[in-house]
């Protein structure tokens, strides 16, 4: 069994698009419209936009969490939260052994939540 897809709840599709174009860095896979679906690739996960889905909590693996807020905060985006380290990596069962699992929080074009990962090394 694995993960095949997310759905996001989006209002505005184009407004949508355009913040997970920007966030992702990449276009969409595809677009329905109607009925209103579209669709981008994360790591072989499809995300899904679309007005009729739940407000849904995803996290985000990024390479730069600093840099990556940073960018989204210059672009308009709403911080909810901070990068700040959740937890150590003591073995592999969650992550790389010896590293810090640092989190920040963004909120989308359409008042989604958006949790940002990147699993650095402890220095």
């Amino acid at each position: 069994m694995g993960l095949v897809q997310i759905a996001q709840h989006a209002d505005d599709l184009v407004r949508a698009t355009a913040f997970y174009r920007e966030l992702l860095g990449s276009e969409p896979l595809a677009t329905f419209d109607p009925p209103g679906l579209v669709f981008f690739d994360v790591g072989g996960v499809r995300l899904l936009l679309d007005a009729g889905a739940p407000s849904a909590l995803h996290y985000l693996r990024v390479d730069d969490i600093d840099a990556t807020v940073e960018r989204l905060r210059a672009g308009g985006v709403e911080v909810r939260g901070e990068p700040h380290v959740i937890f150590g990596h003591d073995d592999d069962t969650l992550g790389p052994a010896g590293t810090d699992e640092w989190m920040a929080f963004v909120v989308d074009s359409e008042g989604n939540l958006v949790g940002l990962v990147e699993q650095r090394p402890r220095g």
